[in-house]
């Protein structure tokens, strides 16, 4: 997949959460958007979330306007 299509692909995924943020929550370790009924967070494990309505829809269009990046575990501690 090229950088254009991951980028339309993620600005795509980030309207869709856009559209019900209340279906969503940001985990406060890493900034991944994750479904609501998530206990942890699958990319780092995390366990606080925002689920704020307003912080949502922010992190969405944030994420839905660049290519994706991980965090390395030696961050998340």
């Amino acid at each position: 997949m090229s950088n254009n299509e991951s980028l339309a692909a993620r600005a795509e995924r980030a309207a869709q959460i856009v559209r019900q943020p209340e279906l969503y929550k940001v985990c406060e370790g890493c900034e991944s958007i994750v479904v609501r009924d998530a206990i942890t967070c699958p990319n780092c494990h995390g366990y606080r979330f925002d689920s704020e309505p307003v912080r949502v829809r922010s992190q969405a269009e944030i994420l839905g306007k660049r290519l994706p990046t991980s965090v390395p575990p030696g961050e998340l501690l």
